[in-house]
Order: C-alpha cells, then structure tokens, then sequence
C-alpha cells in the first residue's frame, strides 16, 4: 500500500479547513485525553504534530502557562491560517506555527519534552517524519496519540465502515491496523488502550530511543 502523499494532503485539507473544527467534534474527547496523557507541567516545551486549525492549542497553552513553549507544525496552509489566527486571538507570545511537512519542518534539536499526535496517521507512516520528530525530543519526552485504526480482523464488514469514514482525511491506510508499529521503535513501552468501540486508539509512552530490531 501507498505511503503518505503530501501533494493530496493538500488539496484535501484545502477543501476540509472550513469545515474540519466541525468535522472533529466526534473525537474531541480523544484529543483531550490525549493532551492529558502528557502530563504537562509549567515550562514544559510542546510540539503539536500536524496541528491543523489549533484546536489543542488552548489545552496545552494552558498546561505549559507562559513560561512553556508550544510549537505546531501543520502542512496545510489553509488549515494553518486558522491556527495562527487562534494564536493572535489568545495573544500566546509563546506559541510558534510552522507550516511545512512535518518532514521539512525545521527543529531545533532536543527541544521538547512532549509532543501530541492527534489524528496524525499520515505523519505517523512517515519514517523521515518521525525521525525529524525525535531528534527533536529530549530523552524521556512523553509521546501521546490519538487515532483511527481497523477494528480485528473478523470484524471486516465493520472495517469496510472505517476505511470510508476515514478516507478523506487519510492519504495512506498503510499499517491502518497498527498504525503504532513504526512509533514503537522510539517508544518501546507505547501503552495502547481502544476507544470509541475499537475504530479508534490512544497509545503513550516516553521516548526511550530507537530500536532497530523492530
């Protein structure tokens, strides 16, 4: 199966930015506790991956308090629009957007101490993407997800479901079914518990390094 292609990424979110906050109501409560499973404290350095209109920015703006330092990276620019504009609404002269792909976006090395993926499958199989991602972590960082995944495999017409409901915010299913595997090999203890009946997940962990042997 195809990887990610950020061409087709673009022209989607392109269509999906006006709508998308509307879009992503069903799933709010995952993105919250996600940002919860951070464990965020004052002062922490944040990075927001694929943080499309911004909508954890308020959360984690609020965990980190001004001392922090809150970085979104967001391919789309029309999404990104969005973002920037919640960033002057709330006047947070310590969150920073960059829009580039989220292998591009330049990083300074060994910055934070969390980063949130959420609904981020694209980015999540992208090996240079996570690469880029980690050389940004401090050792010990904590990771913590939220996502769409394939429910088993006996459950196939239910998966047929999900892989429509999915499609027009994905440009790759690859790994749909464990969309964790290529994370696991810089999080070793990713935690992974099912959410909204087994179509979604949310994983944890603390980048530990990466394992070559997975």
């Amino acid at each position: 199966m195809a990887g990610p292609d950020p061409q087709r990424a673009l022209t989607r979110y392109r269509e999906h930015a006006a709508g998308y906050e509307a879009s992503a109501l069903r799933t709010l409560p995952l993105r919250y506790r996600a940002i919860w499973n951070l464990e965020l404290k004052p002062g922490d350095a944040v990075l927001d991956v694929a943080c499309g209109t911004g909508m954890s920015f308020p959360l984690l703006a609020e965990a980190i308090g001004p001392a922090g330092h809150l970085v979104g990276v967001e391919l789309s620019p029309e999404m990104a629009a969005i973002a920037r504009a919640r960033i002057d609404r709330a006047g947070w002269r310590n969150a920073e957007l960059i829009v580039a792909r989220m292998e591009d976006a330049k990083l300074p090395p060994n910055a934070f101490d969390a980063v949130a993926l959420n609904f981020t499958h694209d980015v999540l199989q992208s090996e240079a993407a996570l690469a880029n991602i980690f050389a940004a972590c401090k050792p010990g960082a904590r990771i913590a997800v939220a996502g769409s995944k394939l429910l088993p495999w006996y459950l196939a017409p239910i998966n047929l479901y999900v892989r429509w409901n999915n499609a027009p915010y994905l440009t790759t299913q690859r790994n749909l079914a464990r969309p964790w595997r290529l994370l696991e090999r810089y999080v070793p203890d990713l935690q992974r518990t099912g959410a909204l009946w087994g179509a979604c997940y949310l994983a944890k962990g603390v980048f530990r390094g990466y394992d070559r042997e997975r």
